[in-house]
């Protein structure tokens, strides 16, 4: 098995998600952190145990023989760190969104294609084990023929003035997820996103400071219609998803895992009208890498076969372009 060296920059509450990944990849070997934050930095090295721990990371670029680095900082932080990794030729993740603005990621993008590294967005929603367990039953059966994603949260501080300088709007910071959800529910193939062709997107922010509140229709070069809406400073925080291919359909509820109901159509024939019901099956996981499979994992087998993920920050540049165009109003073609 490879003994990949990594390092982590920005120990706060994303980086957690990736320290748990790396800690249960046998093919990977926590090196270093890097953590400005003194109390941080030391509940971090206590936790997860790495080799070396630094305040600064561009220290830790220079004494550690490194092979992969996740960046989990903040967004407003990020286009300078992932420049400095990337023309070292490490092997790069981004977590999302990556960059305050679509501008930002096709900076990184540019940065990216001349690296000998590779790279990745930490879209984690296309890696779960059902999603793409489903995905794949929609494209045997044709493909999506539409799909949509809810992203509701209560009040936050994402997108105040107060953090204006370090995240985007919520829509571009923490709905991206689902944004991307639909980009990947709807595309063709094992491993293409589909790309957006236009959007109908209505906006009413709320009385108070970044509750803001979304509703948007989006077409797809796939053929396939989707809706996102997303609403900050409401009740609850929940996160569902769904797609629809020719007589079945796949509900997903995200807020608290990735539980799924499927729903299978028969067609009766011509006189009569279809029956439908729950699908009977169970998914079947390992044709998309089993049930333990994550984006670490699949970033692990990218690098040593020497293949193209399918979240990298190229890719990624649609999916900003998307959350700007719901964001800003957009009605049209793009």
């Amino acid at each position: 098995m490879a003994d990949l060296k990594v390092g982590i920059i920005g120990c706060g509450g994303h980086a957690q998600g990736h320290f748990r990944m790396v800690a249960d990849e046998p093919r990977l070997h926590l090196a270093a952190i890097a953590e400005l934050d003194d109390k941080r930095r030391a509940e971090n090295q206590d936790q997860w145990q790495p080799e070396q721990s630094f305040a600064d990371y561009r220290q830790m670029l220079d004494v550690c023989d490194l092979d992969i680095v996740y960046i989990c900082t903040m967004p407003g932080h990020i286009v300078s760190i992932v420049h400095d990794c990337l023309e070292r030729g490490l092997h790069t993740s981004v977590e999302k969104p990556p960059g305050m603005s679509a501008a930002d990621t096709e900076n990184m993008a540019a940065a990216a294609g001349q690296s000998s590294g590779k790279n990745m967005v930490s879209f984690n929603r296309r890696y779960f084990p059902q999603v793409l367990a489903v995905r794949r039953m929609i494209q045997e059966r044709g493909g999506a023929v539409h799909c949509a994603a809810t992203y509701n949260k209560p009040y936050a501080q994402i997108g105040t003035k107060a953090w204006a300088a370090i995240t985007p709007a919520p829509i571009i910071c923490d709905a991206i997820h689902h944004v991307d959800l639909l980009r990947w529910l709807a595309g063709t193939g094992p491993t293409v996103a589909a790309k957006p062709t236009a959007v109908y997107s209505e906006v009413q922010d709320g009385a108070r400071e970044a509750a803001h509140r979304h509703n948007a229709v989006i077409h797809f070069d796939s053929g396939a219609i989707a809706v996102m809406m997303s609403h900050y400073g409401v009740g609850a925080r929940i996160q569902r998803a769904e797609v629809h291919a020719e007589d079945f359909s796949a509900y997903f509820d995200l807020t608290s895992g990735p539980l799924c109901e499927l729903y299978q159509a028969e067609d009766l024939g011509p006189d009569q009208n279809a029956r439908s019901g729950l699908w009977e099956g169970e998914l079947d996981l390992e044709p998309t890498g089993g049930p333990d499979f994550n984006e670490t994992r699949h970033f692990v087998d990218c690098i040593l076969q020497d293949q193209t993920p399918w979240s990298t920050l190229d890719d990624a540049v649609h999916t900003m372009h998307l959350c700007e165009a719901i964001r800003r109003g957009h009605k049209g073609v793009l």
